[in-house]
């Protein structure tokens, strides 16, 4: 059975036998929310991938001590969000089940045909909101990596992160509903350790765009036979790759899911 996660840096270089505090609002959740208590077993993770399990061993107002009992790094394949900003929070429900399905990296995409604009002071408070909720879905989905969400790009500047990544070996999928490849098809050889999924507003990508991100060197995909929404569009697609590239437990056929993805 997986563990309730709590973050802070002292899991970073945890060892086996140490006692490490969680301290501040995290442990002022852990002790007076959730009211965990010793003896009861939780993940302390640093954010950057690696999990310390072990026992709380004493609680305050504002600490909890943990004896670490084991330590591993959760081995999170990269995958990238490109997500353009939708209305009605729909962007914020597919960052934050997109963190839930594994992505590690959150790219506010600006594109011509968002509705919602993010300018001056509001950008840096909406990029603030979508970092608290990928922060949470982290701990939801009991991760030991928080996924970073970077500043919003126009679509000019996702073309030259595009090449770039390319040009890295990366693989760069825009879902698109004119497109033939469909995205559970694609062949994996295990030569492109990150992988993009670009999901366009709900006006769509325009020709313009997609002719751009492709020439930049992207491939456009389509996910399947119906168009989805904003919000459901990328998780879909993370669900469908991870299962095409065999990146879930199980995902081979095998029965090993006990582990819940640490390995």
């Amino acid at each position: 059975m997986s563990a309730p996660v709590f973050l802070s840096d002292a899991a970073a270089d945890a060892r086996p036998g140490d006692v490490i505090a969680v301290t501040g609002d995290e442990a002022r959740h852990a002790v007076t929310v959730q009211r965990r208590a010793p003896g009861e077993t939780v993940d302390v993770v640093d954010g950057a991938g690696r999990r310390a399990r072990g026992v709380i061993a004493e609680t305050s107002a504002d600490q909890m001590r943990v004896r670490v009992e084991s330590v591993s790094s959760d081995d999170d394949p990269e995958v990238v969000l490109v997500q353009a900003l939708a209305k009605g929070g729909r962007d914020e429900q597919a960052v934050e089940a997109a963190i839930e399905l594994g992505a590690t990296r959150i790219v506010p995409w600006a594109a011509s045909r968002c509705i919602v604009q993010w300018r001056g002071a509001k950008a840096d408070k909406a990029r603030g909101r979508w970092q608290s909720l990928v922060v949470a879905a982290t701990k939801q989905s009991r991760r030991a990596l928080v996924a970073t969400v970077d500043p919003q790009v126009s679509s000019a500047e996702l073309a030259r992160l595009v090449r770039d990544a390319v040009a890295r070996g990366e693989r760069v999928l825009v879902l698109h509903e004119s497109a033939t490849a469909g995205l559970a098809t694609l062949a994996w050889d295990g030569s492109a350790p990150t992988v993009w999924l670009v999901v366009g507003p709900e006006g769509g990508i325009s020709d313009g765009e997609l002719a751009a991100l492709t020439d930049a060197g992207a491939e456009a995909v389509v996910l399947g036979p119906h168009v989805l929404r904003a919000s459901t569009a990328g998780p879909a697609a993370l669900a469908a790759l991870a299962v095409a590239r065999g990146t879930w437990p199980g995902a081979d056929g095998s029965d090993d899911q006990a582990d819940g993805g640490l390995r």
